[in-house]
């Protein structure tokens, strides 16, 4: 193990994996509903569109004209009738309305409990993604103590390095705890 390269190169993926996690977290974080239209809900909506199964996005513009309304307009109007049938299928609190060219889904206000509700949901999915961070420590440490046991590192390196690996956790670990709060206070302000 050429020690400074190879500890070097398992801190950087430490720190990618890390800040791919919290990045990920954020990416799921908009596929939740608040109190307003946010076109990423539309996200895991899949089409069927001659034959295959396509994203939402891919065949239509998806708009907001409105504080609480979605507007998808479909490239093709033929597809109209199969985004509708997608679009019914998903629990947005409202059914889409279409005039045959424009499909617009009027999205009601959050209760008090719904808004609750995603809390919880989104300190859970805060909780995963710690547990993932985590997890990626505690595979660096252990490949960390593997090159202290076979003396490509001395002890006083390990003990360096892991308080680096600790360090990066720390960091990415309030990444996440910051998000969470920022979309705690986004939910429950009304």
């Amino acid at each position: 193990m050429n020690n400074e390269t190879e500890v070097s190169d398992i801190l950087i993926s430490l720190e990618n994996e890390m800040k791919g996690r919290v990045e990920k977290f954020k990416k799921e974080l908009t596929t939740l509903r608040t109190g307003r239209a946010n076109p990423q809900i539309l996200d895991n909506v899949f089409v069927e569109y001659y034959g295959a199964k396509v994203p939402l996005k891919q065949i239509a513009s998806i708009s907001i004209p409105e504080a609480r309304t979605l507007e998808i307009r479909p490239f093709d109007v033929a597809a109209i009738d199969n985004i509708e049938a997608e679009l019914k299928k998903m629990d947005l609190g409202t059914s889409p309305a279409s005039d045959g060219k424009i499909i617009r889904i009027n999205l009601p206000a959050m209760t008090e409990d719904q808004r609750k509700k995603m809390v919880k949901v989104v300190r859970e999915m805060g909780e995963d993604s710690k547990v993932a961070i985590r997890n990626e420590r505690r595979d660096a440490l252990n490949i960390l103590k593997k090159a202290e046991k076979n003396s490509a590192i001395s002890e006083d390196d390990l003990t360096s390095y892991e308080r680096k690996v600790q360090t990066l956790t720390d960091t990415y670990i309030k990444g996440v705890t910051d998000v969470i709060n920022f979309k705690e206070k986004e939910l429950l302000t009304v």
